[in-house]
């Protein structure tokens, strides 16, 4: 069978609403791809926070590197790391190593800040 891109993003969107993290970060993933739908970086970032905030680890690191690199939204290393720090401690490893990375290029005085962003962040509706 050929992959249909547009039914996909179709049956994740029903799904995505329901409240499944792992098809909400697969559909911000289409949307990133331009998959099914041209690329969209206001949808990526809104279901790659609706699968965040149910501790999708993936999905938060995917929102430090759209920080990091300024995909879709203001480039800000204090929101990257705080996303990578998210997501380390959610069990995602590639999101440690990013996050430490990117503390090589931040004064300690930033870090301090973006860890304290990681421990103040609650997710949207909570």
């Amino acid at each position: 069978m050929p992959q249909d891109n547009v039914q996909a993003r179709q049956w994740y969107e029903k799904a995505a609403t329901q409240g499944q993290a792992k098809v909400q970060y697969n559909l911000g993933t289409l949307y990133l791809n331009g998959g099914g739908a041209p690329k969209d970086y206001q949808q990526v970032l809104r279901w790659f926070r609706m699968a965040a905030d149910l501790g999708e680890a993936l999905a938060q690191t995917k929102i430090g590197i759209m920080y990091e690199d300024g995909q879709g939204v203001p480039h800000d290393f204090f929101q990257a790391h705080k996303w990578y720090n998210l997501a380390a401690t959610n069990g995602d490893m590639p999101a440690a190593e990013l996050r430490d990375a990117l503390a090589k290029q931040m004064t300690p005085a930033q870090i301090a800040e973006a860890q304290k962003l990681a421990r103040e962040w609650t997710p949207k509706g909570k």
